[in-house]
């Protein structure tokens, strides 16, 4: 077995262990900037759909009540929770994957009424007032998703409108009845803004991130064993190529081989230097012999 196909021998046991290794770990840390992406843009969306209730709630709703058909018809866009939901639904022809909900316990659109889980996570923020966040992830028939959730109290201007029907101005019962969306409290949590996205895209964007990091790794071990490959042909497998043939040519008699070339001093070279001074003493002892 050449020497040259040992070493790329030793190689490729020590890249396939090593390749092993690295490529569990590298996996569950680029899994892990996956889902923390994945957070990080839930949150982004999140401050946005709020950005966008404050901005109806202060300024938009002001300016549309002053139109008199608000009088006689009911206007959703002055609705927080409609401007943020109609607004969120246009993010999602670039955001596909997301989804967005204000889910709550006694909504005036039932649209809106939460689910079995979405209760049980206002229910957290009721019973928890300091918890601010929720960041979690649940099975569903469609597979696995993570959400995040901040939750909603009952300010000011919502007890406007909410507090009782009697305050609720007479477009919005003929729209929504009396029925729903009243007797909310001062500060209470009465809702959740939820972002919930399928754990798929996660996981596809670490398997991606995964499949090119593979790709380099493959690259750089193959050049590395080209210019490993290399630098052994140069520095040890031609030097003693050319020591193996000069002692067999010696050992079969031909003293006229000339002397090896010494080139540095590394171990080669002194190797070479060792040959030279050897087949010297060979050269007097046979015309010693011969003389």
């Amino acid at each position: 077995m050449k020497l040259l196909f040992k070493f790329n021998l030793i190689f490729i046991a020590l890249f396939g262990a090593g390749l092993l290794l690295i490529s569990h770990l590298a996996y569950q840390f680029l899994a892990n900037n996956a889902r923390n992406e994945i957070v990080q843009q839930a949150a982004l969306m999140m401050e946005s759909a709020r950005a966008t209730r404050d901005y109806t709630s202060r300024e938009l709703k002001p300016l549309l009540l002053k139109d008199p058909d608000t009088e006689t018809t009911f206007l959703p866009q002055t609705v927080p929770a409609y401007s943020a939901t109609v607004t969120f639904e246009r993010l999602r022809k670039t955001y596909p994957e997301y989804g967005y909900k204000e889910a709550a316990l006694n909504p005036t659109n039932l649209r809106d009424r939460a689910a079995d889980w979405e209760a049980d996570v206002i229910n957290v923020f009721r019973n928890h007032p300091e918890q601010k966040e929720i960041i979690a992830e649940r099975d569903t028939p469609t597979g696995r998703f993570l959400y995040l959730a901040h939750p909603i109290s009952a300010d000011p201007p919502c007890l406007s409108c909410h507090s009782v029907p009697e305050a609720a101005p007479d477009p919005m019962i003929a729209a929504y009845g009396r029925n729903n969306g009243f007797g909310w409290k001062p500060n209470e949590v009465i809702a959740a803004q939820i972002v919930s996205v399928p754990m798929s895209l996660p996981v596809k964007n670490a398997d991606q991130a995964f499949r090119n990091l593979v790709i380099y790794f493959a690259a750089i071990f193959f050049l590395s064993v080209v210019v490993i490959d290399a630098a052994l042909y140069v520095i040890v497998i031609r030097p003693l190529r050319k020591l193996s043939k000069a002692a067999n040519l010696i050992s079969q008699g031909n003293l006229e081989v000339p002397e090896l070339a010494v080139k540095g001093k590394d171990e080669i070279a002194a190797t070479a230097a060792s040959f030279n001074r050897l087949y010297l003493s060979l050269k007097k002892a046979a015309k010693m012999l011969n003389g």
